[in-house]
Parts: structure tokens; sequence; C-alpha cells
């Protein structure tokens, strides 16, 4: 009997221990509420009809249009991604990520590569026939961006100011 008892206790120490706790993503209801947010939602938004409406044209004939295109996806994949860090909390949870550093570094840069596009798209509208759907969607397309440049920036303008407050407190 004795030795029955020892052996299960020394299976029982030589399992590893589990954490049984369930964890779950904290959903920020008021994230979109607060000026970061709703910029974040309108790049999303604008990023979004850049390239639907390049998207849906003869785009693929011109090599500028397909950079705008490049750009407007994986900008717009990206600034998803940080929506879903934000709107479930999980940069509070991976504090070894400097996230106003990350999120300002990013925000410039989408803002100078959108830049760059809206004038590419803007170059681009010349070489379509005015009134025809390419004319039409290209035109927009470039106005969408220029509206994404101008979101990017004001987000960077406000990660600035964070990442200037962050690094005061130091």
């Amino acid at each position: 009997m004795d030795r029955t008892a020892v052996v299960l206790t020394r299976r029982g120490s030589s399992l590893p221990q589990f954490n049984t706790s369930t964890s779950t993503l904290a959903f920020d209801q008021h994230f979109t509420t607060n000026a970061k947010g709703i910029l974040l939602l309108a790049e999303i938004l604008s990023g979004m009809l850049v390239w639907i409406l390049i998207g849906g044209t003869d785009y693929f004939h011109l090599s500028a249009l397909c950079w705008v295109m490049f750009v407007a996806i994986l900008l717009w994949i990206l600034t998803i991604c940080l929506l879903v860090i934000y709107l479930t909390r999980a940069h509070n949870r991976i504090p070894q990520i400097p996230w106003t550093t990350l999120s300002l570094c990013f925000n410039c840069s989408a803002a100078a590569l959108y830049l760059v596009t809206a004038v590419v798209d803007v170059i681009t509208v010349n070489q379509a026939i005015r009134g025809r759907h390419n004319y039409n969607c290209w035109a927009a397309s470039a106005f969408f961006a220029f509206l994404a440049t101008l979101c990017y920036a004001g987000s960077g303008y406000l990660s600035y100011r964070l990442w200037k407050t962050k690094e005061e407190e130091q």
C-alpha cells in the first residue's frame, strides 16, 4: 500500500501544471469613439475605397496603378491588424513591443507612402479618357488616396504627441 501511494505521488508531481483558467480578449468599446479610433476607421474605409475603385478597372495595363494597388492593399491589411490589436487590447498584454513607437513609425511611413501613391494616381488619371469608367474610378480613387494620406498624417500626429509625452515621463 505504501509503495502504491509513493508511485502515484511521483507520477502526479512529474506532470506539468497547466493553468486551467480561461483567457479572453477584452473588447474596448470606447476605442472607436476617440480620435485615434475614428481616424483608424477612416483609414480603413478610404484605403478600401482606393483599391476597390482601381480594382474595378483595367488597372493592370499601367504599372503605376499596380503600385497604387500594392500600397493600398498592404496598408489596408496592416491597418485592420492594428484595429484588431487595439480593439482587443492586445497591445496591453504584449508590453515588450513599444506600441507608441511602432504606431508612430507605421502612421508616418503610411502617410508618406499614401502621398506618393495619391500623386501617382492623379498622374495616371490623365491617361484615361475623360467621362469613361476608368477615368471616373481613377479620379475617385485619387481623391480617397489623398483622404487616406490626411488620415494617416493625423494618426501620425496623435502618435507623435503620445510618444513625446511618454518620452518626457521617462
